[in-house]
C-alpha cells in the first residue's frame, strides 16, 4: 500500500476506538505504527519494557502508547491504557488490514463437481479440492493449496499459498494457516514384527477451533484412533511438529521448533518456549510456562515455569561439568555408602 494512499487516524479517534486517554494534542494524526528507535513524525509507537525508556527523550514518534504507571515518562503527545502492546496490535490492524483476493475460483484451480464452496470464497491457482469437501464463507485458498475428500473449513480461514489439509480433517472460523502447513497427515504409528515395521492405520481427524493461527511448516499430524485436537485461540509458530492425538488447549502459544509427541494433552494458557521437547502420552496443566530448549519427560500437575536446561558456559568448562554430570550416579552411591557407615559407627 502506497504512504500517501494510507488512511490516517488522529489519536482521539484511536483511543475512542481502542479505549484509553489521550494526554497532549489529540488531533496529532497517525499513519503507521513503529519502533521507537525508528518512529518518524506520523507514526505511533509503544514502550512495554522499561529498559527502552531512555528512548522517549530521542524518539522522533508522533505519539506513543503508555501504561498508566509511565504515564509521566514522555512528554509528546501520549495515549495511556491497560496494555500497550494489545493497543499496538489493534491500531497495526486498523492500519495494515488484511488484503484479501476477489470472490471465485481461478480458471486454473480443480475444484470436485461434489465440493461445495462458497460464494464469497476464493480459491487460487493451482489449488485442489477434492469430492465432499466444504469451503464457507469468505475463506480464502491460496495458489497450489490442497484441501482433501470430506475436509471442512470455516468461515473467514485463510489458507496461505501451498497449504495441505489432508482428507476428513475440519478447520474452524478465522483460521489462517501459513504456506507449508501440513494438517492431517498420518500420525507416526510403527508395530514391530518379526523384525519389520508395521505400518498402523492412521484413522483419526485433525480438529482445528476458531482463531487458530499455525505458522509455515509447522505439521499436525491426525489421530491413530482418536482425533488431534487443536482448541479455539491457539498460536502455533513456524516448523513445530504435533504428532498424533495430542490434545492442545485453548489459548496456548508454542514458539517455533517445538516437537509434541503423540497422545500429549497441553492445557489451556500454556506457553511452550522455542526448541522444547515434550514427550508422548503426557499432560500439562493449564497456565503452564516451558522454557526454551526444555525437555519434559514427565507429566506437569501444577501451573508455573518449568526450566531444564543448562545456562551457556565457555566450551572447556562445559566439558568439565558435563563430565562430572555423567558420574552424578556413581558420586551418589558412594555417598550412601558413607551415610551408613557413619550410622555404624554411632551405633557403636
Amino acid at each position: 500500500m502506497e504512504e500517501d494512499a494510507r488512511k490516517s487516524f488522529s489519536l482521539a479517534e484511536l483511543a475512542g476506538r481502542f479505549g484509553g486517554t489521550v494526554i497532549g494534542d489529540a488531533a496529532v494524526r497517525i499513519r503507521q505504527v513503529a519502533p521507537l528507535e525508528s518512529a518518524g513524525p506520523e507514526e505511533l509507537s509503544f514502550l512495554t519494557n522499561r529498559k527502552y525508556q531512555k528512548l522517549l527523550a530521542t524518539t522522533r514518534a508522533a505519539a506513543v502508547l503508555l501504561s498508566e504507571d509511565s504515564a509521566d515518562a514522555a512528554r509528546l503527545p501520549r495515549i495511556i491504557c491497560k496494555n500497550p502492546y494489545a493497543t499496538y496490535a489493534r491500531v497495526a490492524a486498523l492500519i495494515n488490514p488484511d488484503v484479501r483476493p476477489a470472490a471465485g475460483i481461478h480458471a486454473r484451480a480443480t475444484v470436485d463437481a461434489q465440493a461445495r464452496v462458497a460464494v464469497s470464497a476464493s480459491v487460487g491457482p493451482g489449488a485442489v479440492i477434492e469430492k465432499g469437501a466444504e469451503i464457507g464463507d469468505s475463506v480464502v485458498i491460496g495458489a497450489n493449496c490442497f484441501v482433501g475428500e470430506g475436509a471442512r473449513i470455516g468461515a473467514h480461514t485463510r489458507l496461505h499459498p501451498n497449504v495441505t489439509i489432508y482428507h476428513d480433517c475440519v478447520l474452524g472460523e478465522r483460521v489462517i494457516l501459513h504456506s507449508g502447513v501440513v494438517i492431517g497427515a498420518d500420525g507416526f504409528g510403527m508395530a514391530m514384527d518379526d523384525g519389520r515395521w508395521l505400518k498402523i492405520p492412521q484413522i483419526g481427524r485433525v480438529l482445528i477451533g476458531d482463531d487458530v493461527e499455525v505458522g509455515a511448516s509447522t505439521t499436525i499430524d491426525r489421530g491413530a484412533l482418536d482425533d488431534t485436537v487443536i482448541e479455539e485461540g491457539v498460536k502455533l509458530d513456524n516448523q513445530i511438529q504435533i504428532g498424533h492425538n495430542c490434545h492442545i488447549g485453548a489459548h496456548t502459544a508454542i514458539a517455533g521448533c517445538t516437537g509434541i509427541a503423540g497422545s500429549t494433552k497441553i492445557g489451556k494458557y500454556c506457553m511452550l518456549g522455542g526448541n522444547a521437547m515434550i514427550s508422548g502420552h503426557l499432560t500439562i496443566a493449564d497456565r503452564v510456562v516451558i522454557s526454551g530448549g526444555t525437555l519434559v519427560a514427565k507429566s506437569i500437575t501444577e501451573p508455573g515455569t518449568y526450566t531444564a536446561v543448562f545456562p551457556m558456559q565457555p566450551h572447556r568448562e562445559w566439558l568439565k561439568n558435563a563430565a562430572l554430570v555423567r558420574h552424578l550416579h556413581e558420586l551418589m552411591e558412594r555417598v550412601r555408602r558413607l551415610e551408613d557407615e557413619v550410622k555404624k559407627l554411632g551405633r557403636g
